[in-house]
């Protein structure tokens, strides 16, 4: 299955750290973002499974759950969750999948349907494709996905600013520009007619361009 924006998202059922999971119950209402892991003990990762759990209260506060996932038995995750703890500085409070069946990395197009049907023996390098970033909102739909080369270690301070703006532009049609923060001026996007405009924004908007409406950031 290939995986685009607005796919639904693949369910699952997986045991994971906190227990028997199925995807889709589990996001219930709210939003999740799914990050995975080639490997168990790597140390890139180490470091974005701490990093994440000290950004967990910001997801909190906005209604998104977050859940790792690594093609490894969730033994290894619990071994490897203590070493997190350790030299990062947070303990990991949210689930990580165990995907040792590699059935959830195939169900997202991170591995092809070739790999095998068992994470023993694989390395890293085997599963360097399990590295990406998926934004699921709460119509099980994906609204974004971020792929990394294991090499380089991936910034979830900009994942939040994604959902940021997956969350507003889902409740109002405007758009964010490049750098956008929260807060931040944003844009009109041009399927709303400027008749249709006019109600949403009474005081007008500034338009360089036609085509190029900005509003403060809609509450």
């Amino acid at each position: 299955m290939t995986l685009r924006i607005n796919s639904e998202a693949p369910n699952f059922t997986a045991d994971t750290t906190q227990g028997k999971v199925n995807f889709h119950e589990w996001i219930g209402n709210g939003w999740a973002i799914l990050f995975s892991h080639p490997k168990d003990f790597t140390p890139v990762c180490t470091t974005e499974l701490g990093y994440m759990a000290g950004l967990k209260p910001e997801f909190d506060k906005r209604n998104c759950k977050i859940i790792g996932l690594s093609v490894d038995p969730v033994d290894d995750h619990k071994r490897w969750a203590k070493d997190i703890e350790e030299t990062q500085g947070h303990a990991v409070t949210y689930p990580m999948i165990g995907d040792p069946e590699l059935k959830v990395a195939k169900a997202y197009d991170m591995l092809p349907e070739g790999s095998g049907s068992t994470s023993q023996g694989r390395t890293a390098v085997d599963n360097l494709t399990v590295r990406s970033v998926f934004v699921v909102g709460p119509d099980k739909k994906v609204k974004a996905m971020l792929t990394y080369p294991m090499s380089t270690g991936r910034n979830f301070d900009e994942v939040l600013r994604l959902l940021d703006s997956c969350q507003l532009t889902a409740k109002h049609k405007v758009a964010t520009p490049v750098n956008w923060k929260q807060g931040q001026d944003v844009i009109i996007v041009p399927a709303v007619s400027d008749d249709e405009a006019k109600k949403s924004y009474p005081a007008g908007w500034k338009a360089p361009k036609p085509y190029l409406r900005i509003v403060p950031q809609p509450k």
